[in-house]
């Protein structure tokens, strides 16, 4: 899986990832980011300790080159240590900011067509010091713009692509997916084996901006169809016991021709043996039920062992990776496995991964 390399300098910060870049740098994360929530561009940074401070500051900020003059923005404010604690009053002092700073340049600006995207502000405040930053992406990321049915518990797309990254997946191998659901996994497993960039089927709130430029972001698309990956490639395969499912996957499949590569089997994962569908080794992806889903915290910890005994008797030469509410559900492990911490849910779970032999 190839995506454009970024020469930045990247920071990991408070609540996420910052780097610095131009606007063609937005465009690209956006497009190609598999695992981010939202990207956001700082576009100011005020220190204030009263209102009137924060307003003289948030009235002097070029609003226009950054939203059209009918824009309306959701404005989200969070702060922590701040004397201006009161987030009602910071959000109105900064959609009047907005509202009078745009009022001057009706008529001057081209308006583009601010339905594409509801377009969002995001005010952070910290020991008094507060970042104002717009969402580029509109829509959290995790919304491919591919599925729009989802099952119980759903695994979101950003953390399937975590999952499959920490277990290596390199779209070069079978995987398989049993309990799919949805097929959350195996949908997101196709895009990457077919080098499809998470955000090639969805709009982005940056299309809306005033200095949006369409022609550049042609570019990035064509290039980046460039290099997408055509013909024949190993199966991902998922199955789930229930038809429904089932009969869902199939459908988004038929109506999206990435995704062919994708083969839907109705069974029991206990019924069900790799060695006799004449598969070759590759990775198992299991997210098993658990927590109200599956009743007792006794049913839940005896499915899981089930399911790793199911995958040391018949995924032997298999690498897999398992998404378990607590470690100590499993049994016994390999000292090569590997334990990762992931947030589904608002769970706290553990995704243990490694080779089966």
């Amino acid at each position: 899986m190839r995506i454009p390399s970024f020469s930045g300098e990247c920071n990991a910060v408070s609540g996420g990832v910052e780097f610095s870049g131009k606007l063609y740098d937005g465009y690209l994360a956006n497009l190609h980011l598999r695992t981010a929530t939202r990207i956001l561009m700082r576009i100011e940074t005020i220190s204030a300790t009263h209102f009137t401070q924060l307003s003289k500051k948030a009235a002097d900020i070029p609003w226009e080159l950054y939203l059209n003059p009918d824009a309306a923005p959701l404005i989200r404010v969070s702060n922590h240590h701040c004397r201006l604690y009161h987030k009602d009053a910071v959000s109105a002092i900064f959609t009047e900011s907005v509202r009078n700073r745009l009022s001057q340049y009706a008529g001057e600006l081209q308006t583009q067509d601010e339905s594409i995207v509801q377009q969002s502000l995001f005010i952070r405040g910290m020991d008094d010091r507060f970042s104002v930053s717009i969402n580029s992406s509109g829509d959290l990321l995790y919304k491919r713009g591919v599925k729009t049915l989802v099952g119980a518990a759903p695994v979101r797309e950003t953390l399937a692509a975590a999952i499959l990254m920490l277990a290596e997946y390199t779209g070069c191998e079978v995987l398989m997916n049993p309990m799919s659901g949805s097929g959350t996994f195996a949908v997101e497993g196709a895009l990457m084996a077919r080098n499809i960039p998470p955000g090639w089927n969805r709009s982005f709130a940056f299309m809306g901006w005033p200095g949006f430029k369409p022609a550049q972001w042609h570019h990035i698309r064509n290039a980046a169809e460039g290099r997408f990956i055509s013909g024949p490639l190993p199966p991902v395969i998922a199955f789930d016991k229930a038809s429904t499912a089932c009969d869902s996957l199939i459908q988004l499949i038929s109506s999206h021709s990435a995704l062919n590569c994708i083969q839907v089997l109705e069974g029991d994962f206990f019924d069900l043996n790799p060695g006799e569908l004449a598969i070759k080794p590759g990775l198992v992806v299991i997210n098993p039920p658990y927590g109200k889903r599956m009743g007792t915290r006794r049913e839940s910890r005896l499915l899981i062992q089930n399911v790793m005994k199911k995958l040391k008797a018949d995924y032997r030469g298999w690498r897999f990776a398992l998404m378990v509410p607590q470690r100590s559900d499993i049994g016994d492990i390999s000292s090569l496995w590997r334990f990762h911490a992931i947030y589904h849910g608002g769970l706290q779970l553990e995704l243990l991964t490694g080779k089966l032999s």
